[in-house]
């Protein structure tokens, strides 16, 4: 599995495009039109799009996304934020285009797409219906858990102590996947168990 890190929109928030074949491929979040501009230069066609939540940082490049003929999906609890003023497109002076989700997911699903396994797990906290995939030895987490930190709980539909129990099933996930956020640099699971100052 090859995975590519594009930083993207306003924000240069952290998309993920991975591909098993070096021809399909699935990206986690979009948050600008560069996803969809990297895939076409590298001759993978994106299949589908996950989204780990709904903030404008990691949606502003579904339409483009879905025009170039990928589905997008999202956790069924984050459903109703991704649509709403929620997002934060609003006060942050951004527009998002519409799209339109065409499936959802739950905590504890594996979805089964372009050759990758991806396990669901659910992670509110930094929004009511965040989530993170893990795949092969590869953990997304959106902005759940950064290197050295974490998300944050004061944007409406935040929650720090749902915060917390997400940190908590992350770090009790077996082994030591690679760590990929959505802000800032890679890490690893077993790095922020002992360096992050959330980790309990």
């Amino acid at each position: 599995m090859k995975i590519y890190t594009i930083p993207a929109g306003v924000l240069r928030a952290n998309s993920y495009l991975l591909t098993k074949d070096g021809e399909s491929g699935v990206l986690i979040d979009c948050g600008g039109p560069e996803p969809v501009a990297f895939a076409t230069e590298k001759k993978i066609k994106i299949e589908y799009v996950l989204l780990t939540h709904g903030h404008f940082d990691h949606i502003g490049g579904c339409a483009a996304a879905r025009r170039a003929g990928a589905k997008i999906g999202c956790s069924e609890k984050e459903r109703p934020l991704v649509f709403s003023a929620a997002n934060l497109a609003g006060i942050s002076g951004v527009r998002v285009p519409d799209f339109a989700i065409d499936f959802t997911f739950r905590g504890g699903d594996c979805l089964s797409l372009c050759g990758m396994d991806f396990q669901v797990i659910e992670t509110p906290g930094h929004t009511p219906g965040g989530a993170c995939f893990l795949a092969e030895n590869a953990l997304f987490t959106g902005d759940t858990l950064f290197c050295r930190s974490v998300g944050r709980t004061d944007f409406p539909g935040g929650d720090a102590g749902a915060l917390r129990e997400s940190l908590r099933t992350l770090f009790a996930l077996s082994g030591d996947p690679e760590v990929y956020p959505g802000h800032d640099e890679q890490t690893s699971l077993e790095e922020e168990r002992l360096h992050n100052p959330y980790a309990m």
